[in-house]
């Protein structure tokens, strides 16, 4: 398979380029901005294989993208490029609506184009797999799950610019009849994550000895997912996967971000081995809440499990201790993005980033 990755120096690309690479069976092209929080670093260990490349290439210019496709022939398609905090996007959520949107858009007009220029058996071999969020679904109450019917409800700049390429992909496919897949995933979380997110930014935060900010009163619930478990869905989904569906990919890892908070300043305190006796009381801080936080997420993934026989690999446990001691143990990866946030913060640009 010839695979084009977009996004592939972001979080969860990064770690599906990873995956792929590791495979013989597949050639990887990984096509990515580089924005801020894109990172290379995390692709050092197949930089150099004979089955990975990497183009800096904006997905919004479409005849780059062309040209790409052009050189490459991709057999398949996996599109992760996009803005993705909620915080951000509600600040300026101009750089979603042209990323998300915009972006998704011009891709799709490139594979389509592409795609009808094929011969009938590499047409039946291609594929455009979407990868999407939960959050496109909205909050849920107490109980119940996010299944493939759940009717969308986005509540962020965010979440509704995902809603609308998750709406224009399957468009493509009933209008132009582009084979496409569609994922929707639960939080990730796992090493090489920008430290705006959640769960690294807290442990950052305990390792420096910081207040840990949680917005409202932390009871917020989230559905998690490690990275790697995420990477091996999608190729399931890329490879097995029926044209036309949708797949939600659940950890079944809800947690409240209060607790989730507390475990990760607990798994710090440990690994540290300090003998500064600090409360975890004594340095969480509750903070005025955003605006639109969904209350609860949780993913019904029984369609991955029945149809495509996935399930995650990691327990909530293992994945969380091995992420924070990743953190814990590569400080000369973090700190700089670090002071670059410091520094816009310093000078009145920086986007407070606290949440999930």
């Amino acid at each position: 398979m010839r695979i084009i990755v977009t996004g592939g120096a972001g979080f969860i690309g990064s770690a599906v380029c990873r995956f792929l690479a590791g495979r013989n069976d597949c050639d990887i092209l990984n096509v990515d901005k580089l924005t801020y929080a894109a990172d290379l670093c995390g692709l050092e260990a197949v930089s150099e294989q004979g089955n990975y490349r990497f183009r800096k290439v904006d997905i919004c210019n479409k005849g780059a993208i062309e040209k790409l496709f052009a050189d490459f022939r991709p057999t398949a398609v996996m599109h992760l490029a996009a803005e993705s905090h909620v915080d951000r996007s509600i600040d300026g959520p101009a750089a979603f609506i042209q990323t998300n949107i915009v972006g998704t858009f011009t891709l799709l007009e490139v594979a389509r184009a592409y795609f009808e220029g094929l011969t009938r058996s590499e047409q039946n071999a291609f594929r455009f797999h979407h990868v999407s969020t939960d959050e496109v679904y909205g909050a849920l109450g107490d109980e119940g799950y996010f299944t493939e019917e759940t009717a969308y409800a986005p509540s962020s700049p965010y979440s509704a610019s995902k809603a609308s390429s998750d709406h224009l992909v399957y468009a493509w496919y009933q209008t132009y009849g582009l084979p496409v897949l569609i994922s929707n995933c639960s939080n990730n979380f796992g090493p090489y994550q920008f430290p705006e997110k959640l769960i690294p930014l807290m442990t950052i935060k305990a390792l420096q000895g910081e207040k840990l900010p949680i917005y409202g009163k932390g009871l917020n619930i989230r559905d998690w997912l490690h990275v790697d478990d995420h990477a091996e869905a999608l190729f399931t989904i890329l490879t097995r996967g029926r044209v036309g569906e949708k797949y939600n990919i659940g950890g079944c890892n809800e947690i409240r971000n209060l607790d989730l908070v507390r475990t990760v300043f607990e798994t710090v305190s440990q690994l540290k081995q300090s003998d500064a006796r600090v409360a975890f009381e004594d340095v969480v801080e509750f903070v005025e809440d955003r605006p639109g936080h969904d209350w609860r997420y949780a993913i019904d993934p029984s369609k991955m499990r029945d149809e495509l026989g996935w399930s995650p690999k990691y327990s909530f446990e293992t994945g969380l201790r091995q992420t924070v001691r990743w953190y814990v143990d590569h400080q000369s990866w973090w700190e700089p993005f670090i002071k670059r946030q410091n520094a816009l913060d310093r000078s009145g640009l920086g986007v407070e980033v606290r949440d999930d």
